[in-house]
C-alpha cells in the first residue's frame, strides 16, 4: 500500500495540521520509511541524500513520544555543528511548542553558566554538540539515566570532526534499553562499526543508496587559471544571477580574500568563519537568510549542516577534498526535492578530481565554458556565437597584421621616413631638371639662354658672398649645428 499522508504513518493530527501550516502535506521517501520504525521503538540507520527531509523523519516521532508532564530529560539529539544544532532547535520549537515540549540547546561556544540555569527548568528534549554534552555529563550537570532515545544526525560528519569518542561515552551514559537512531548522507566504516557495536537488530533505510546526491541538482564545472578564479566567479554570478549562493573555499586564509574581491567587484558578500563566536556566526546567517547579501563564503567546517531556505546555488571555488565533501556541499541546495545548481571552478591540473567524483558518485558533472557572456557547452556553440566569435577573431587578426605592416623593423623606419619625405618634397636636382627641360623647349633658340642649373647656383653664391663666411667657418657651423647657442657664439681661440 502506498502511504501518502503523515496520519497514515502514525503522526497525530495536531502535528499534521502544524505541518500543513508550513505547506508540508506529503512525507518524503525517507520520512515514509523512518517514521514508522522510530515510532515502533526500533534502532534505525538511515542513509539518504542531504536535503531529503531526514530531520522531520526523526523529529516528528520524538515529539510524539515525549510526555510533557514528565519533568526530566527524555530524548537527546546530537548534531556535529552549532548551526545544525540550532536549526534542529528551531524546528523542534516550531512543531512542539503547542504541545508544551521544552527544548534546550547545549552547544559549544555558548555560555555554560546560562545553559546550566536553563537546565533547572527541566527540559524534555536536549539538542547539542558532542563536546558540550559530554562535558556536562561528566561534571554531573546533565543526568542521562532517564534518557531513552538518542539521535545522532549527520553521524559521518560527527566522526570526521573527531567526536567519535564523545558519542560513545554519551551512549554508554544512558539506559541499556535506549533507542538509537543514526542518520547520514554517507555511511563510513566508523559509522558501520558503531552501528554493529551499539545497535540491536537495526532497521537499515537506504533511499537510492546508489545515488549520492539529490536528483534535482545540476552539476557543472568550469576551467580557469588560479589567478583568474575571482573573475570567473564574478562572471558566473552575473550570468546565473542566483538570489543566494554559497561559495566553498578550502582554506580559512582564502575566505577573507574572496570576500574582499567580490565586494570590490560589486557583489555583496560576507564570510562565515569556523572559529568565530556564536553571535557573529548567527548574525551572518540571519542576514543571509533575509537576503541582505548575495554570496556567503565559507569553509567545509563552517558550513556543515546549514539549511538555508531559498538557496539555489552552491559554488566550489576550490574543489572538495573528496567525494563525501562534495556530497555534503551539494546537499546545501536542492533540498526536499527542489531544484538546484552546483558549480565547480578548477584548474586544468584538477580535472582528474572531477573525473574521480563522476566515477565514485555516479553523477554526471558537465564541462561548461564562458563565451561572450554566455555559458556554453564546448562543441555545441550556436551558429550566432560562432559567427560573432569568428568575426571578432578576423578583426583582431586584421588589426594585428595592419599594425605590424605599418611598423617598420629595425633601421627600415628611418629609411622609410626619408623616402616618405622625399616623396612629399622632391629634391632640388629634380626640380632643376624639370625646369631645364621646360625652359629648353620654350627658349631653345635664344642666344641669351642661361641654364636653370646656373640660375639655381646663382642665389647660393650670392648668399655666401653676403655672409662673408669662409669655407672653414661654414664647415665649423655645419658640425656644430646641434650645439647650444652659447657654445656656437663662443669666440675661437687665438
Amino acid at each position: 500500500m502506498n502511504i501518502t499522508t503523515f496520519s497514515e504513518l502514525g503522526i497525530q493530527m495536531d502535528l499534521v495540521n502544524k505541518l500543513s501550516e508550513f505547506e508540508i502535506h506529503e512525507p518524503s521517501p525517507v520520512q515514509a520509511e523512518v517514521i514508522p520504525a522510530v515510532l515502533q521503538g526500533k534502532d534505525v540507520l538511515a542513509h539518504s541524500q542531504t536535503g531529503t527531509g531526514k530531520t522531520l523523519a526523526y523529529l516528528l516521532p520524538i515529539l510524539e513520544k515525549i510526555d510533557p508532564e514528565l519533568k526530566f530529560v527524555q530524548k537527546l539529539i546530537i548534531a556535529p555543528t552549532q548551526e545544525l544544532a540550532m536549526q534542529i532547535v528551531r524546528e523542534s520549537e516550531r512543531y512542539g511548542e503547542h504541545r508544551g515540549v521544552r527544548v534546550l540547546a547545549l552547544i559549544g561556544g555558548a555560555s555554560t553558566k546560562r545553559q546550566l540555569e536553563k537546565l533547572r527548568f527541566n527540559p524534555q528534549l536536549i539538542i547539542g554538540t558532542p563536546g558540550r554534552v559530554r562535558e556536562l555529563i561528566e561534571t554531573r550537570k546533565l543526568r542521562m539515566h532517564q534518557v531513552n532515545m538518542i539521535v545522532v544526525d549527520e553521524v559521518d560528519q560527527v566522526f570526521q570532526l573527531g567526536a567519535a569518542g564523545d558519542v560513545s561515552r554519551i551512549i554508554r551514559s544512558t539506559m541499556r534499553d535506549r533507542q538509537l537512531v543514526f542518520l547520514s548522507a554517507t555511511i563510513s566504516k566508523e559509522s558501520a562499526a558503531l552501528v554493529s557495536r551499539e545497535m540491536k537488530e537495526p532497521v537499515v533505510v537506504g533511499i537510492a543508496p546508489e545515488q549520492m546526491t539529490a536528483s534535482g541538482l545540476e552539476h557543472f564545472y568550469f576551467i580557469a587559471e588560479e589567478r583568474d578564479k575571482p573573475d570567473m566567479l564574478r562572471r558566473l554570478i552575473r550570468q546565473y544571477n542566483p538570489k543566494k549562493a554559497l561559495v566553498f573555499v578550502n582554506t580559512t586564509e582564502d575566505i577573507a580574500e574572496v570576500e574582499a574581491k567580490m565586494n570590490h567587484l560589486g557583489i555583496t558578500t560576507q564570510a562565515l568563519y569556523g572559529d568565530a563566536n556564536k553571535m557573529a556566526r548567527s548574525g551572518v546567517l540571519d542576514r543571509f537568510r533575509k537576503g541582505k547579501f548575495k554570496l556567503l563564503v565559507a569553509s567545509d567546517l563552517a558550513a556543515r549542516g546549514l539549511d538555508i531556505e531559498g538557496l539555489t546555488m552552491v559554488i566550489n571555488y576550490d574543489p572538495p577534498t573528496d567525494s563525501e565533501h562534495y556530497v555534503h556541499r551539494a546537499g546545501r541546495t536542492g533540498r526536499m526535492g527542489r531544484s538546484g545548481t552546483v558549480l565547480s571552478i578548477i584548474t586544468d591540473r584538477q580535472i582528474f578530481i572531477i573525473k574521480k567524483f563522476i566515477k565514485e558518485l555516479k553523477t554526471p558533472i558537465g564541462l561548461r565554458s564562458m563565451s561572450l557572456g554566455k555559458v556554453i557547452e564546448p562543441g555545441k556553440e550556436n551558429l550566432r556565437t560562432r559567427e560573432v566569435s569568428g568575426s571578432l577573431k578576423e578583426v583582431k587578426t586584421a588589426n594585428r597584421s595592419g599594425e605590424e605592416s605599418s611598423k617598420p623593423r629595425d633601421g627600415a623606419q628611418k629609411r622609410q621616413g626619408n623616402l616618405a619625405t622625399n616623396e612629399r618634397k622632391p629634391s632640388i636636382d629634380k626640380q632643376v631638371k624639370v625646369e631645364a627641360i621646360e625652359y629648353t623647349q620654350q627658349s631653345a633658340s635664344s642666344e641669351s639662354f642661361t641654364p636653370p642649373v646656373q640660375m639655381a647656383e646663382a642665389p647660393r653664391k650670392s648668399a655666401r658672398k653676403a655672409t662673408g663666411a669662409s669655407k672653414s667657418e661654414r664647415e665649423r657651423i655645419r658640425k656644430n649645428k646641434g650645439a647650444p647657442k652659447w657654445l656656437k657664439n663662443k669666440p675661437p681661440r687665438t
